[in-house]
């Protein structure tokens, strides 16, 4: 099989060790990079990591298992794909993050090495065009998220919500894994189309109704896994004041035959969005409080009916 090569550059005006922590923060990626869904961090030991990653690629979501190896020193991240998606067939690459200047000013390359399934043309072409448009958005992203005036501490914040409910985590989990009957079920949801093409892996495009009576759209992809009682997201169209939202709903067996059921939320605030939505003279805290209300109302009301739910038929 003939091995194909790229390579994608960008000038950051951030020191290097910035931007090598923002590349060497997996568990941050879904924050920074847009293709990036979620990832696991399956192992993690001596500067070497073993990643599963799930991603967009063309607009569609695919996964992969990737071996990480990570020189500070040298401002390099070697990775290689242990368990490709097809068509790729094998794929490699590097981040090379170099120091230019005083300190405050960085070069970040990002390179690629890559083979397609039985060599066939179309593979090929699918696989370049998806490297470069995540390779190109992953790199502006990552000189947006370093060259931040405020850093990601003051930016980006977790926070959330739990209910317990009466029953079997099975039937919880089935109440929100279930989001297209939500219009009929969730008052706040006017509108949900939601397509399955892979089993556990869903696209959902839903109209919320705030309690003004406006209508928001959002658009989210999901990963559903009903054996660890999870469903992870993460939103691909957000509202101004925010750069990245992603979530995870989780299920926990408790004593009594209860279920912890718990909404998280880790939102990356956008200041322009913030100051043009809020005011000049708006905060980011001030913006934290909105955002985290607004998420949390929502997601307090998801878990409310589904106790409902769940309970009635339990007298």
């Amino acid at each position: 099989m003939a091995t194909y090569h790229t390579k994608h550059d960008i000038t950051v005006e951030a020191a290097a060790d910035t931007v090598f922590g923002l590349v060497a923060d997996v568990a941050g990626w879904p924050q920074v990079f847009g293709p990036t869904v979620h990832v696991d961090l399956l192992r993690d030991e001596a500067g070497e990591q073993l990643l599963r990653i799930w991603a967009l690629a063309n607009g569609e979501v695919r996964d992969w298992t990737s071996r990480r190896t990570m020189d500070r020193a040298a401002g390099t991240i070697a990775f290689h794909q242990v368990v490709s998606s097809p068509p790729v067939a094998s794929m490699g690459g590097k981040w090379i993050v170099e120091q230019l200047g005083d300190g405050e000013r960085c070069s970040v390359t990002l390179t690629h090495d890559f083979e397609a399934i039985a060599d066939d043309p179309d593979a090929v072409a699918f696989i370049q065009q998806a490297v470069d448009r995540n390779s190109n958005a992953e790199l502006a992203a990552l000189k947006a998220a370093a060259e931040q005036q405020a850093g990601p501490d003051q930016l980006r914040f977790t926070f959330s919500d739990a209910v317990s409910i009466k029953g079997p985590v099975a039937a919880v989990f089935e109440f929100i894994n279930r989001a297209d009957l939500w219009p009929q079920r969730l008052p706040h949801v006017s509108r949900l189309d939601l397509t399955e093409s892979v089993p556990g892996v869903q696209r959902m495009v839903m109209d919320t109704r705030s309690p003004d009576g406006s209508i928001h759209t959002t658009e989210s992809v999901r990963l559903c896994f009903a054996d660890r009682g999870e469903i992870l997201y993460k939103q691909l169209r957000v509202p101004p004041v925010m750069s990245a939202h992603t979530g995870r709903w989780e299920f926990r067996a408790a004593p009594d035959g209860l279920v912890e059921a718990r909404s998280w939320h880790t939102v990356t605030l956008n200041p322009a969005g913030v100051r043009e939505a809020l005011g000049q003279e708006a905060s980011m805290d001030e913006a934290r409080q909105k955002v985290r209300h607004a998420l949390g109302t929502n997601s307090l009301t998801t878990l409310r009916h589904a106790k409902q739910h769940v309970e009635m038929p339990l007298g």
